[in-house]
């Protein structure tokens, strides 16, 4: 019997690690469970899985409001691991905590493998924590190619496996012919992304309203449950009937002809489905500023990053200002030659991305490092 201990700490995290637990279990079916992640880990783990990801905080503030809470399970979690002593902690994202527990059982003499998958950014924000890490982690799972090389140059173990996002968004892909006139808003999933993100947002519709009165507006609510919060802030702007999608931001960047979208995974699943949009990005001053002290590339945007140059316009906290949101988003709407450049670095961006299921060719990559048999 192979035990293993997964921890993802938000919601894409838990949509990542329940792919991998799935995968896991079809090449080895005597697998075990335990952890913390989010309802679909638990579809696939069952109870032994805490369920946890709606606590997920983005930033210094959110952090410091809910310490207490992380503490607590932080250390719940280092007990439920000691007690077990699983084969493995796999480390899905979620870098600020599953970074320190790694370090912390290290410290602590736990003997099991401790392998993270999603390599965290720490290339972005500071590289020399590279080297530490591969002092207390086993095995890296990343999902960028170029990351490769950099963790191995520290002597960490490293695999690239693709990005799991590839394979996911491939099953969403629906045959549709853009609506010209329709722009498409995507504010984030958390609470205070959607009320710092979308209030400028639909100031920038709302000019854009002005330029070409034939111009529709839908937003993408990440769950039924912030569909209330997206109705408020939509009807305080003026914006009374504006349509919602609710949990399906997949259909609607495939029908929208551009769009505004919040930074974070959905730029990633917007460059694959050939989106053209503007990126957008709004925290605490208290978050931003140590954050823009810390970072180190030149771009937020993974898109930008891959690409290595500005492909998409970027509107970072002071500069989130309606009216340049609405001059980017009306120059990709009226200019053909602005929308097919775009797409055509979007293409070379997601083609770096290409390997077999980021999901299954992660499952081998962690059953070969335990030693562990493996059904084909």
């Amino acid at each position: 019997m192979v035990k293993l201990y997964i921890i993802a700490g938000e919601s894409s995290g838990d949509g990542h690690a329940a792919v991998l637990m799935s995968e896991l279990l079809a090449m080895a079916p005597d697998i075990e469970f335990y952890g913390a992640g989010g309802p679909k880990m638990r579809e696939v783990g069952g109870s032994h899985i805490f369920d946890w990801t709606q606590e997920a905080v983005v930033g210094l503030w959110d952090v410091l409001m809910k310490y207490p809470f992380f503490r607590g399970q932080f250390y719940r979690m280092y007990r439920e691991i000691i007690e077990l002593q699983p084969s493995a902690v796999i480390f899905v994202d979620y870098p600020g905590f599953n970074l320190r527990l790694a370090s912390y059982l290290h410290r602590k003499g736990f003997r099991g493998k401790k392998i993270y998958y999603i390599s965290p950014q720490v290339w972005a924000w500071n590289r020399g924590r590279i080297p530490k890490m591969s002092r207390f982690l086993d095995l890296m799972l990343c999902i960028f190619p170029f990351e490769k090389p950099l963790y191995e140059a520290s002597g960490l173990r490293t695999e690239f496996v693709g990005h799991p996002m590839l394979t996911h968004l491939e099953t969403r892909r629906i045959s549709v012919n853009r609506e010209p006139k329709l722009v498409g808003l995507f504010p984030g999933s958390r609470e205070r992304e959607v009320r710092r993100i979308l209030p400028p947002m639909l100031a920038a519709a709302a000019l854009l309203k002005r330029r070409d009165a034939e111009l529709r507006f839908e937003v993408s609510a990440a769950s039924a449950k912030m569909t209330g919060l997206v109705e408020k802030i939509a009807t305080t702007s003026g914006f009374t009937e504006l349509p919602i999608s609710v949990g399906n931001a997949s259909s609607l960047m495939q029908r929208a002809a551009v769009g505004m979208v919040a930074s974070g995974t959905a730029t990633m699943e917007a460059s694959f489905f050939r989106f053209p949009f503007v990126l957008i990005y709004k925290v605490s001053w208290l978050t931003f500023i140590p954050g823009r002290l810390l970072v180190r590339v030149q771009h937020l945007g993974m898109p930008n990053i891959l690409a290595g140059r500005t492909m998409i316009p970027e509107f970072i906290q002071h500069e989130a200002r309606p009216e340049a949101i609405a001059d980017a988003v009306w120059e990709l709407y009226n200019n053909e030659a602005s929308r097919v450049s775009m797409i055509r670095g979007m293409d070379e961006v997601i083609l770096q991305l290409t390997e077999v299921a980021a999901g299954h060719r992660g499952a081998e990559v962690i059953l070969r490092a335990l030693g562990a048999p493996v059904l084909k």
